[in-house]
């Protein structure tokens, strides 16, 4: 693999983006700690701190490896620390002063590392900046786009190898060990980056037939239908067989970027109630992609999809069974797998070009099987474009 850095162009941008949103407020700068951001404003994801100062040029301070963060880093000051201990003497030495209010990750820092830094930094308030960061990345420019359409490659081919090598007696799980291993051969990082700390990321949901049903695939990581695991998720050892329908829902991470798509597959036929939910999920998802303009909140798209549901008569499957129906339909995606805006009820955010989203109507029959399709798209000027590579189809095998 070629190693992609990230340009000294692209890191300016971001800078000057986030700069903005600090002029806006009373808070100095920003100590940016939690790895994705630190990789997205640095160009490194290092052992190291950034400080971004309200103006001027940001502050990089390494703990470890310094050599690497030297090669892969465009912040002209980057220096080497031997302590954490040392960030406030360093950050007093380039800006002559420590500001009094200071930004940080609080969404994602541990209580204890908060009271460390808060030590730390006597004589400054520390304040959570983590809303300026979230917002500065929605917007993705034509360089992360390109990193996006990469990654839509990588799905594209796993895909279609999914296709040739699924059949009759592999469980879920082998199957699912299967597409990661091809998709890590070409490029796949392996790991996935979500930034909840309750939710376990992995590579692939794959389940068939009644396992699809599990409620917790629409909400949360525990599905996988008779797995005697503590924390079941993804995938089970379930046998996967011919004229059943099985949903896969494959998440690809390339050069730090993410793609998160879901397809419905079936062995030599699909059943005709299944095949119907399957081509209704294909056709809100159009229709959905069709309405999108900018302007629209994130609660006028989940509606508009409510409102295509109840129209195709599957309002009553759509999201979920009575009484655990989900209120999303869709959520950002970037450097990290699931990330704001997220489409859902009451939301109110607008879209804007430049914001990435994953969309996934799904429709679940209780006891038998969920239905569904997830492509990755972009608000455009006027619409939106599918990033997604993979044919929005149901895949006979």
């Amino acid at each position: 693999m070629i190693p992609v850095s990230i340009p000294a162009s692209e890191i300016r941008r971001r800078l000057d983006a986030i700069q903005g949103k600090l002029q806006q407020t009373d808070i100095g700068g920003l100590l940016v700690l939690q790895r994705v951001d630190l990789l997205y404003f640095s160009g490194t994801a290092q052992n190291a701190i950034l400080f971004i100062p309200v103006a001027g040029d940001p502050l990089l301070m390494v703990k470890k490896y310094f050599p690497r963060a030297l090669q892969e880093s465009s912040i002209k000051d980057t220096i080497e620390i031997q302590s954490i201990t040392d960030i406030p003497k360093r950050i007093t030495d380039c800006y002559g002063s420590i500001p009094p209010k200071i930004g940080m990750e609080l969404d994602v820092l541990p209580v204890t590392q908060f009271h460390f830094y808060q030590k730390l930094f006597s004589g400054q308030l520390l304040v959570d900046g983590s809303g300026m960061i979230l917002d500065t990345r929605k917007i993705k420019s034509e360089w992360e786009i390109g990193q996006m359409i990469s990654c839509a490659d990588l799905s594209l081919k796993t895909f279609e190898y999914m296709k040739s090598a699924i059949r009759p007696g592999l469980s879920e799980m082998e199957f699912a060990g299967m597409a990661e291993a091809f998709a890590r051969k070409h490029g796949h990082m392996g790991r996935l980056r979500v930034r909840d700390f309750q939710t376990e990321v992995y590579t692939w949901h794959v389940l068939s037939g009644k396992n699809s049903a599990m409620l917790g695939l629409l909400d949360s990581p525990a599905s996988g239908a008779g797995n005697s695991i503590a924390f079941p998720c993804g995938a089970g050892w379930k046998h996967m067989e011919a004229g059943e329908p099985i949903m896969i829902d494959f998440s690809t991470a390339m050069n730090g970027y993410h793609m998160d798509e879901t397809r419905m597959f079936a062995i030599g036929s699909m059943p005709e109630k299944a095949m119907m939910l399957s081509r209704a999920a294909i056709d809100i998802h159009d229709a959905v992609l069709a309405k999108i303009t900018p302007g629209m909140t994130a609660d006028d798209v989940y509606e508009y999809s409510v409102s295509v549901a109840q129209k195709n008569g599957f309002s009553e499957s759509y999201l979920g069974p009575s009484g655990y129906k989900v209120s999303f339909v869709g959520h950002g995606i970037g450097m990290e797998v699931i990330e704001p805006p997220i489409l859902a009820r009451g939301k109110q955010e607008r879209l804007k070009p430049g914001m990435m989203f994953a969309l996934e109507p799904k429709l679940v029959v209780k006891d038998e099987f969920m239905a569904g399709v997830e492509s990755v798209f972009w608000v455009t000027e006027t619409g939106t474009r599918l990033v997604s590579r993979v044919p929005v189809d149901v895949f006979i095998c």
